[in-house]
């Protein structure tokens, strides 16, 4: 399964999801979403998943911890014990064995980020 991880600040608009999306799913057929689970609700999120029709699985915090990221924001570090939300998102819901195909990559207005991996 190839999945697509978001990170997002809570004043990402949709516009701010879909370019992350679109520069870290480029070429990639992305199969679902994925983020952090206290990002249930997001009026923005919840909207570009229905406009990308992708199923969204929200990923407990314990479950962004052990994952092993190639990028780091302190931000993310700080708030959810891993380097980046959008790339540890990925990781988990792909599964076990997942492995990043595009890292990290941040929307223009800074507002959001979007990784994808794929299982293993």
């Amino acid at each position: 399964m190839i999945v697509a991880g978001i990170g997002f600040s809570s004043m990402a608009t949709v516009d701010s999801l879909r370019a992350a999306f679109e520069k870290a799913s480029a070429g990639q057929n992305v199969e679902a979403l994925a983020t952090v689970a206290d990002k249930e609700g997001h009026r923005a999120l919840a909207e570009f998943a229905t406009n990308a029709a992708l199923p969204l699985h929200f990923i407990a915090l314990a479950d962004l911890a052990g994952q092993r990221t190639l990028t780091c924001s302190n931000r993310s570090r700080a708030t959810y014990g891993t380097g980046s939300v959008a790339e540890a998102s990925a990781l988990a819901a792909a599964g076990h064995g997942a492995r990043l195909i595009s890292p990290r990559q941040i929307s223009d207005d800074r507002l959001a980020t979007c990784a994808v991996a794929i299982g293993g």
